[in-house]
C-alpha cells in the first residue's frame, strides 16, 4: 500500500510542477510575456529531434539485425533449439 502511496505522490508532482511552471511563466513586469507560439514550436523541434534520433537508432539496430543475422551470413548456423544438427 506505501507502493502505491509512494506512486501517486510521484504521478501527482509530476503533474503539478508543469502546471505551476506555466502558471507563473509570465513574469511580474509589464511588457514580459510568454510568446506560446515560440514556446510551442521550440518544444516541436525539441521533440522531433529526439523522434529522428531515436527512429534513427531503432532503424540502425534492426538493419544492423538482419544483415547480422541473415541466412546467407557465413557463420549463421542454427542453434540447438531450432532442432537441426550441422
Amino acid at each position: 500500500m506505501k507502493k502505491f502511496v509512494g506512486l501517486f505522490l510521484v504521478l501527482g508532482v509530476l503533474m503539478i510542477i508543469p502546471a505551476v511552471d506555466l502558471a507563473f511563466a509570465a513574469g511580474d513586469e509589464p511588457g514580459e510575456y510568454l510568446d506560446r507560439r515560440v514556446v510551442i514550436w521550440n518544444l516541436f523541434y525539441r521533440l522531433m529531434t529526439v523522434g529522428f534520433t531515436v527512429g534513427a537508432v531503432v532503424s540502425g539496430t534492426i538493419i544492423w539485425q538482419c544483415w547480422r543475422f541473415r541466412e546467407s551470413h557465413p557463420k549463421a548456423k542454427p542453434t540447438p533449439y531450432e532442432g537441426t544438427d550441422w
